[in-house]
């Protein structure tokens, strides 16, 4: 067997996987409970489908810009899990280092580019097709809202009346997802894709933002949590209720200690490019594609209410 059939035979047995658990977590959203039989997990595709079109454009969208300048990219490993997404994601090992500043830049930019130009027609269709209904009086899950996501919201719903929400479908709740994973790889840190991008940019100076973000993500959380608690404080919320909006930001300290344990694996610097000039139409662009992070931007990524 061919050494290109064999490095992609457990990729697309990953793919196949994290298909089946995404149905499996689709149908959950969509007849709100776990599916029993093959009929009903195929009611998962409305969501299924839209979200791995979404993962699936981001690692291809690496994949091929990889290629494109004969750089060793691995197939995309994707990471089933049969909770509330129904993956991890996925992971493309680069198994050389990348000499370029702008195969540096293409590579780091294509994955959330292209994963954007699906995620967006995705997001506006769920949310078109959401029905606005009453709140409930407790124990729901209120999903995280960027500057792009009210947008859309607005845009396309208007002004809610207080004590009503739109109640997102299986195919927005994928849509949504495919902005938070591409907020959260856009953070310039390390070998993120944002981090890719901003040392394509900036160079060594990189590694000096990279550790300063990694600080600097526990106080975020310790502000998200201030800002969502103080105004129920005023309100008279106490106890549970009040412990809930404290703990707004904690993802953004998780994801600290994920970014924390990574830097340990690979080294706290980026690996370095020759000292190669960036092209100006591919500084527009790393420019643009770091600014996304700003309109994506979730100060809490999803909380209960």
């Amino acid at each position: 067997m061919s050494q290109r059939k064999t490095q992609w035979r457990l990729p697309l047995v990953l793919i196949a996987l994290t298909f089946l658990s995404t149905f499996y977590v689709g149908a959950f959203h969509e007849l709100n409970r776990f599916p029993t039989t093959l009929e009903e997990l195929l009611a998962g595709w409305v969501f299924s489908i839209p979200l791995m079109a979404i993962f699936l454009a981001h690692e291809f969208g690496h994949f091929f810009a990889g290629k494109y300048h004969r750089i060793d990219v691995s197939p995309p490993y994707f990471i089933p899990l049969p909770l509330f997404l129904g993956t991890l994601g996925a992971v493309i090992q680069i198994r050389e280092r990348i000499r370029s500043r702008n195969a540096l830049l293409d590579i780091g930019a294509a994955g959330p580019l292209a994963g954007m130009a699906v995620a967006i027609p995705v997001l506006i269709y769920g949310i078109a097709t959401s029905p606005v209904r009453a709140l409930p009086e407790t124990g729901y899950l209120m999903e995280g809202r960027s500057l792009l996501y009210l947008a859309v919201l607005y845009g396309l719903k208007g002004p809610i009346a207080e004590g009503y929400d739109v109640s997102l479908t299986p195919t927005a709740l994928a849509g949504w997802a495919g902005l938070l994973i591409t907020m959260i790889n856009l953070l310039p840190f390390g070998q993120l894709d944002g981090g890719h991008v901003a040392y394509a940019l900036l160079g060594r100076r990189q590694n000096r933002i990279s550790k300063i973000i990694l600080r600097a993500l526990p106080l975020v959380a310790v502000l998200v949590g201030i800002a969502y608690a103080m105004p129920s404080y005023l309100e008279g919320a106490r106890g549970a209720q009040l412990g809930v909006d404290a703990r707004a930001g904690i993802h953004w300290l998780m994801w600290a200690i994920v970014l924390w344990f990574l830097t340990r694996a690979t080294g706290p610097d980026h690996p370095p490019t020759e000292d190669t000039d960036l092209s100006p139409a591919r500084q527009v662009v790393g420019w643009l594609t770091l600014s996304l992070f700003v309109v994506l931007f979730m100060p809490s990524w999803i909380r209960e209410q």
